[in-house]
């Protein structure tokens, strides 16, 4: 099967949506997590940025798939940095990161990962600055 694109890619990319929607809910039905304000939304998002950086589409995010992450989030990392922080999430044992404890992660907010991935997300949201000449302003702009 060749994941470049095509049926097979879209076949593939269908199988891994329905896994981790799988996990979703899942994480929906954990008591430990439910509680937890806009979930389900949270939850889309993770299932989104996860299936971007799952490079060769087995479920998991490898040492490539997280430099690459890493360097689009304009944090390059030595391949050292990036196999401890493999094993922060994953565990002694880990050489991925599954998408299950990649939820966790996030939803913990404890991780590196999790902080720097937030970090973005939250300059993203910042409004542009503008440059040029400033407004002309009067006493009723005044606070």
């Amino acid at each position: 099967m060749n994941p470049q694109g095509g049926k097979a890619f879209g076949i593939l990319k269908a199988k891994q949506d329905d896994r981790l929607e799988a996990i979703n809910k899942d994480f929906l039905d954990n008591p430990k997590y439910n509680t937890d304000e806009d979930l389900e939304e949270k939850l889309q998002a993770f299932k989104q940025k996860y299936m971007e950086f799952d490079l060769n589409n087995h479920g998991d995010i490898d040492i490539m798939g997280l430099k690459r992450m890493l360097e689009k989030l304009g944090a390059a990392k030595t391949h050292l940095e990036l196999k401890k922080m493999i094993k922060e999430v994953a565990g002694d044992m880990g050489e991925t990161i599954s998408y299950s404890d990649f939820v966790k992660m996030m939803l913990g907010k404890r991780s590196v990962i999790a902080k720097i991935i937030l970090l973005y997300e939250e300059k993203a949201k910042e409004p542009v600055k503008l440059t040029g000449f400033p407004m002309k302003k009067t006493f009723s702009d005044l606070p």
